[in-house]
C-alpha cells in the first residue's frame, strides 16, 4: 500500500474566521497532494487506486487523528480543529510549543520537551505518549511522526496526536489485576498452610486430618467465590451475618459462631454491588491473622460487632489470646492498599488499626447506604 510521508502534513496556516473554518484549510491542504499517485517506478509496480483529499480526511476523522505543526525556530505550534479539542483549547493563532507544555501532567512535562527536541536526532518513526490534565480529568495522548531531518519542511516538524486515553486505562487496569492475582496465589498458599496446622490440633488420625481439611478447603472455596467477582451480576444479596459465616468458617476450630471466632452483628442485608468489597477486606484481615494474629494460636479469638454511628455502621473485629503484635513500620504492601482502597471507594468509609500488644483492634465505619446497595 503506499504511505503517507510526513512531509505531507506540511504546515498549513488558517484563521478561524475564514470561510469554511479549520477542516475547509485542511482540504485545500490536502488537494495539492490528495490526487497525486506515489512514484511506483523504484517499486516495479503501479497501485491501482489514489485517494482524493476529501478520502484522506475522512480516514484522519475515522481514525481520530489530529495534525499538528511545530515551527523548530521560532517555536510556534499549531494544531487541526480535533486537535485543539483534544487538548481542551479554544483556538489560538500564537499558541507555541511552551504554551501546549504547560498542560501536560508535570511528572510527563520534561520527558516530553526533551522528546520533542530530540526528534531531529531520531531516524525514521517515533512515538511518544504522555498524559495532559484537564481540570480534574486527565488524558493520554500519543504523537507520532518521523524523525531526523526527513520530517522537517521550511524549518517545520508535523505530526499527529491520537487520544490513546481508553488503552492506557485498560493497561493500568491489567497490571491491577496481575498484582491482585498474585496476592490472592500467594494469600491462598499460605492459608493453606494455616489450615493444615489447624486441623492437625483438632484431630487424632490420618483420616479424620484428611476429612476435616477437605471441609475447611471447600469453604475457603466458597469464601473465594463471594471475594471473586461473578460476571454479569451473578449472585445476590446476602445477610450481613451469614456474610461473615461462610467467610470465617474455614478458620474454626469448632465452625464459625460455635468455637473460637464469635460474631455479633445486626440484622442486616449487604447489598450485592457491595458483597465483594467487604468479603475482600474480611478475608484479608482474617490471611493476616492466620499468618501474624490470634488465628495463629491455638488459643487465639477473634470477636465481631457491630454498632450503629448514625448513617453509618461500625464494625469492630477484635483479636485476642495470639501472639504479641506490634504496629508495621509501614502499610505500604498490596493487601494493605487493597484494604483501603476496598474501604473509601466501594464502601464509603475508613479503617482504622489499634495495635494493642494483646492483639490487633481493626474498626471499620461503612456508610449504611452504600453497604445496603
Amino acid at each position: 500500500m503506499p504511505s503517507w510521508n510526513v512531509k505531507t502534513f506540511q504546515h498549513f496556516r488558517y484563521s478561524a474566521a475564514q470561510p469554511g473554518g479549520l477542516e475547509d484549510a485542511k482540504l485545500k491542504h490536502l488537494a495539492n497532494r490528495g490526487r497525486s499517485r506515489p512514484d511506483t517506478r523504484a517499486m516495479g509496480r503501479a497501485f491501482p487506486h489514489t485517494w482524493p483529499s476529501e478520502e484522506l480526511l475522512h480516514g484522519f476523522e475515522a481514525a481520530g487523528l489530529s495534525l499538528w505543526t511545530w515551527n523548530v525556530v521560532d517555536d510556534s505550534f499549531t494544531m487541526d480543529e480535533r486537535g485543539f479539542r483534544l487538548w481542551g483549547l479554544d483556538w489560538n493563532e500564537h499558541l507555541t510549543f511552551e504554551d501546549l507544555s504547560l498542560h501536560i501532567h508535570p511528572a510527563d512535562r520534561d520527558r516530553v520537551r526533551a522528546a520533542f527536541n530530540a526528534t531531529r536526532g531520531i531516524s525514521g518513526g517515533y512515538e511518544t505518549d504522555f498524559r495532559i490534565v484537564l481540570g480534574a480529568d486527565v488524558r493520554w495522548i500519543s504523537s507520532r511522526g518521523r524523525g531526523e531531518d526527513v520530517g522537517i519542511q521550511d524549518r517545520q516538524m508535523s505530526g499527529i496526536f491520537l487520544d490513546v486515553t481508553g488503552r492506557k486505562q485498560a493497561e493500568e487496569g491489567h497490571e491491577l489485576l496481575a498484582g491482585e492475582m498474585s496476592h490472592r496465589v500467594k494469600n491462598l498458599l499460605a492459608i493453606a498452610a494455616g489450615l493444615t496446622h489447624i486441623t492437625s490440633r483438632s484431630t487424632s488420625t490420618t483420616t479424620e486430618m484428611a476429612k476435616e481439611l477437605t471441609q475447611r478447603l471447600t469453604a475457603l472455596g466458597r469464601a473465594h467465590d463471594l471475594v471473586r467477582p461473578l460476571p454479569g451480576g451473578q449472585g445476590s444479596a446476602a445477610l450481613l451475618g451469614d456474610l461473615l459465616s461462610v467467610l470465617l468458617a474455614p478458620y474454626d476450630d469448632l465452625g464459625a459462631f460455635s468455637g473460637r471466632i464469635r460474631v455479633a452483628v445486626e440484622r442486616m442485608g449487604v447489598g450485592e454491588s457491595t458483597t465483594n468489597s467487604l468479603a475482600l477486606v474480611l478475608h484479608e484481615l482474617a490471611t493476616n491473622s492466620l499468618k501474624y494474629g490470634a488465628l495463629s494460636a491455638g488459643t487465639g479469638t477473634l470477636d465481631i460487632t457491630t454498632a450503629s454511628r448514625g448513617s453509618q455502621l461500625e464494625l469492630t473485629w477484635m483479636e485476642r489470646g495470639g501472639p504479641q503484635v506490634k504496629a508495621p513500620p509501614e502499610a505500604s504492601g498490596f493487601g494493605s492498599k487493597l484494604v483501603h482502597r476496598s474501604v473509601s471507594k466501594q464502601l464509603g468509609g475508613k479503617i482504622e488499626y489499634d495495635w494493642q500488644p494483646e492483639g490487633l483492634i481493626v474498626t471499620l465505619l461503612l456508610d449504611r447506604v452504600k453497604l445496603s446497595t
